[in-house]
């Protein structure tokens, strides 16, 4: 079974290769060097410090094993490449909300790399799956948890 593939923009990838980076480098040797004090205040059975250094520890190698595996099976688009006749992963999107009668601005992105709060919406979810493949000018209906959406494609542009 092969595995799902990771789609990322350029500035994604670097994003995760350098909080892989931090957490191996910096972040072990910090937890490393909390562990150790902790054992010199002696009894470990009762030592608080020492039970969080070492779930801080886990979840530190956690993120490691999780980061390593999204790296393993990454596709990354290239943003040169993107056609701006029509929405793809990579594009900046702007709609006009027909409802709220305001204008939003979207990145679509993989699903990796989603963070709705900042503009980036994942291919994946039922906006972003809805504009894939459209163009500008287009009118598109989406049917959402919060009910159907109307938005109005006014342009699309490369991500950066």
């Amino acid at each position: 079974m092969e595995s799902k593939k990771n789609i990322l923009t350029f500035a994604g990838l670097k994003a995760l290769e350098d909080e892989l980076f931090d957490l191996k480098v910096n972040r072990r040797r910090e937890v490393a060097q909390k562990i150790k004090e902790a054992r010199e205040q002696g009894d470990l059975s009762e030592n608080a410090e020492y039970d969080a250094a070492k779930d801080e520890q886990r979840d530190i190698e956690a993120r490691i094993e999780e980061l390593e595996k999204i790296l393993k099976n990454v596709e990354v688009v290239d943003e040169e490449d993107i056609d701006l006749d029509s929405i793809s992963v990579g594009s900046r999107v702007k709609l006009y909300d027909v409802e709220f009668d305001e204008e939003l601005e979207y990145r679509i992105v993989g699903s990796t790399e989603a963070d709705s709060l900042n503009g980036k919406i994942s291919n994946e979810s039922p906006v972003g799956s809805a504009l894939i493949g459209r163009k500008a000018g287009e009118t598109i209906e989406v049917e959402t948890q919060n009910g159907t959406l109307m938005f109005k494609i006014l342009e699309i542009q490369r991500g950066n």
